[in-house]
């Protein structure tokens, strides 16, 4: 909207609040960032035994994605390779930052039986984004 916000405003000083807002506005999307048709596709990438053809897959179907869906992962990602860049002040290393974005970025359209499973894996695909984005995302 055109809204403006002041992040010099109190309320937005504590970085837990600003975080959650970000994770509730992906959360809330009525299609992920990874759209639901895409899901299965990332998971099985993911689960690639060979790490060259996996970072492949991966990249391509990130390329895939409609140009809204890459091009806000890319902006996003970009500032979560920030955040992990002090992760020894903010304790947010790369598996931290994939369990908590993981689920919310990329989920199946229906919660099925294998949730805990599924969940793994998204953290996985999280991981491998956020570990080769330079790859994934070259300027």
């Amino acid at each position: 909207t055109d809204e403006h916000l002041d992040l010099d405003d109190g309320r937005w000083e504590d970085i837990h609040v600003v975080t959650g807002a970000l994770k509730l506005f992906f959360r809330e999307l009525l299609e992920p960032l990874v759209p639901f048709g895409h899901f299965d596709k990332f998971i099985a990438a993911i689960k690639m035994q060979d790490p060259s053809r996996k970072g492949r897959c991966i990249r391509d179907l990130v390329f895939s994605l409609p140009p809204a869906h890459h091009d806000t992962m890319k902006v996003l990602f970009r500032h979560l390779c920030r955040v992990i860049e002090y992760k020894e002040e903010n304790r947010m290393s790369v598996q931290s930052v994939a369990i908590v974005f993981g689920p919310t970025l990329l989920r199946p359209a229906s919660e099925e039986a294998n949730m805990a499973m599924h969940m793994v894996f998204q953290n996985q695909v999280v991981e491998h984004i956020l570990n080769h984005f330079t790859y994934i995302f070259p300027d």
